[in-house]
């Protein structure tokens, strides 16, 4: 079953934040493993547990999106950032998880 992508306003602002390149790997991987198989577990799609941001979140080496899946086909990207050991900057703003 094909996904519809929906990137949120506020997901948005934090693609802009990274330089194109970084945002093209981005694009290219949540096209890659969102369009199909959003809601299965993978190396790189993991379900949160109890997270205040989403309740997926897709693993881009160093990066993260995380999004949430509406109705059967629909994912939207809430947040994007960047995990530098267990700490995680959303426009380079350290986030609690």
């Amino acid at each position: 079953m094909k996904f519809y992508i929906e990137i949120k306003p506020g997901a948005e602002l934090d693609l802009d934040y990274f330089s194109p390149y970084i945002q093209k790997i981005i694009v290219n991987a949540i096209k890659k493993y969102l369009q199909y198989e959003a809601d299965v577990q993978s190396k790189k799609r993991k379900k949160l547990r109890d997270n205040p941001l989403a309740g997926w979140e897709l693993r881009i080496g160093e990066y993260r999106v995380f999004y949430e899946i509406k109705e059967r086909n629909s994912v939207n990207i809430l947040a994007i950032g960047h995990k530098i050991h267990n700490i995680l900057y959303i426009r380079n703003r350290e986030v609690e998880l």
